[in-house]
């Protein structure tokens, strides 16, 4: 008979488990102090200690050479892809029914895309929405352009604090502001000097990234929130925030206020600007009250599918990087399209041309869906001044030029985003479509008023075709001289 094998002893199997485990833990330990050793042979000390409001980004170069380098590539301003890019080209030109939407405001004289941030203060100082009027422009124009608008902040703040010495440093920009906001653009021309830059953003003494902009704060304290009690992975993002969302100035002081106190989508931000009764500008053709959105980046992030995984702005737009072991993010920001294998390659195994195909087979989408609010929009403007030249009365109209007002904001909401509607593609084509309808909506009211008031045959929209017809006819609505437009001798518009 063949002898059965002894079955092992119960504890010689927990002995093993338990011996494995030790081992696993002591091989971790070890690794978490070579990673360590590694990391503190890589991070090295400040070689020069940073002034608290040291503006000048080119002093922190000496801590940090790597970032400045890249913080420097930004001087390109050639750098294009299909929807975006640094040059600036001239959306005016190549989109001549944007002078018909912002009729009789400034971004119909000069709308270019944005370069690198290294360009900002040179270019809000020339752009045309500016220039020539510097000492009636308010100093709000600023906020966004320079890290010496926190500066000037705290120093018009330390008067207001009962101790500056202790007061912190938002504390100190939060008393500043109201100063700040109430003055004209050109007070600060001597002052306001350094593009955006590293106190934008940094901590000098620690590098932690921190808020330095009041209307962020107050944003999320009117939520209920407090910026200082995020994640860092979360600051990555808001660092952003403080700048690229939707933002107006607020009463006579020109405060600069995020209209968040509803929510963020652009249904909550209508609803708040209709409570505040709150217009831009009166439009030059059909003397409606308008709203214009500014860049709108973060709310609409926050609808898609990157924030919602939990990726940050600087996970694209400023990806992680290797050179000599150090690890640090890219500081050349820019489309991630011009740098796909270090963003979107991280995550998404395609090739680059795989994912520059998809990315912009989505933007193309939402383009045609851009330029066909775009169309209806012009025509709905042009439909209630041909409504005015018929003889029709304000109370007659309100529902017209509540509707265009509306679905204007809801195309602007869309429009002024950067990465033509990429961040969130399905919420920015939802958008897009209420848009359309909505100024659809407008223009059958249009043609029923002009029917009841004697006036069946269709309206003739005047050419419009390139940005100097389009503008040369903004000229004339605002002088009161536009044209007529239901095929009779010229009529003034009132």
């Amino acid at each position: 008979m063949t002898d059965t094998p002894a079955k092992p002893k119960r504890w010689v199997s927990w002995a093993i488990l338990l011996v494995c485990m030790v081992g696993t833990f002591a091989l971790s330990m070890l690794l978490a102090s070579v990673m360590e050793r590694r990391h503190e042979a890589t991070v090295q000390k400040p070689l020069v200690e940073i002034d608290t409001w040291e503006t000048d980004s080119s002093k922190w170069a000496v801590n940090h050479p790597r970032q400045y380098a890249q913080y420097k590539m930004m001087d390109d301003d050639n750098t294009r892809t299909q929807f975006g890019g640094s040059d600036p080209r001239d959306y005016l030109e190549e989109t001549p029914n944007l002078v018909i939407l912002f009729s009789g405001y400034g971004f119909a004289k000069d709308f270019l895309q944005a370069r690198g941030h290294t360009y900002s203060v040179e270019d809000v100082n020339h752009t045309k929405r500016i220039a020539g009027k510097h000492d009636k422009a308010a100093a709000t124009c600023w906020t966004c352009k320079s890290p010496d608008v926190p500066r000037m902040m705290a120093k018009l703040g330390e008067n207001k604090v009962a101790d500056p010495n202790t007061a912190t440093f938002q504390e100190l920009i939060l008393a500043g502001a109201p100063e700040f906001y109430s003055k004209k653009f050109a007070d600060f021309k001597d002052e306001i000097t350094h593009p955006i830059g590293c106190l934008s953003c940094h901590d000098p003494e620690t590098m932690a990234l921190r808020i330095s902009r009041p209307g962020l704060i107050e944003a999320f304290k009117n939520q209920g929130r407090d910026i200082n009690d995020v994640s860092h992975q979360e600051m990555r993002s808001l660092v952003c925030a403080q700048c690229h969302v939707e933002y107006y100035f607020k009463g006579d002081g020109k405060y600069l206020t995020f209209p968040w106190d509803d929510g963020m989508n652009v249904e909550d931000m209508e609803k708040y600007y209709d409570n505040a009764k709150f217009a831009d500008w009166t439009h030059a053709i059909s003397k409606t009250r308008m709203v214009k959105m500014q860049h709108p980046d973060y709310e609409i992030y926050m609808t898609g599918i990157h924030a919602f995984r939990g990726v940050s702005c600087a996970d694209c737009h400023m990806p992680y990087m290797t050179e000599g072991g150090a690890k640090f993010s890219d500081h050349h920001l820019q489309s991630p399209l011009l740098n796909i294998a270090n963003s979107c390659a991280v995550c998404h195994r395609w090739s680059e041309e795989e994912v520059r195909t998809r990315v912009e087979g989505i933007q193309t989408k939402v383009r045609e869906m851009r330029d066909r609010s775009e169309d209806a929009l012009a025509k709905a403007h042009f439909d209630i001044a041909a409504c005015m030249q018929a003889g029709a009365t304000d109370e007659q109209l309100l529902e017209l030029r509540q509707l265009v007002r509306a679905a204007q904001l809801r195309w602007d909401y869309v429009a002024a985003n950067n990465g033509m509607g990429f961040h969130s593609p399905q919420e920015c084509t939802r958008i897009l479509g209420v848009a359309i309808d909505m100024a659809g909506q407008s223009r059958i009211a249009a043609a029923r008023l002009l029917a009841k008031l004697g006036h069946t045959d269709p309206v003739k929209y005047p050419d419009i075709s390139t940005k100097e017809k389009a503008q040369a006819l903004n000229k004339a609505y605002i002088a009161g001289k536009g044209p007529d437009l239901l095929g009779r001798t010229p009529v003034a518009v009132k």
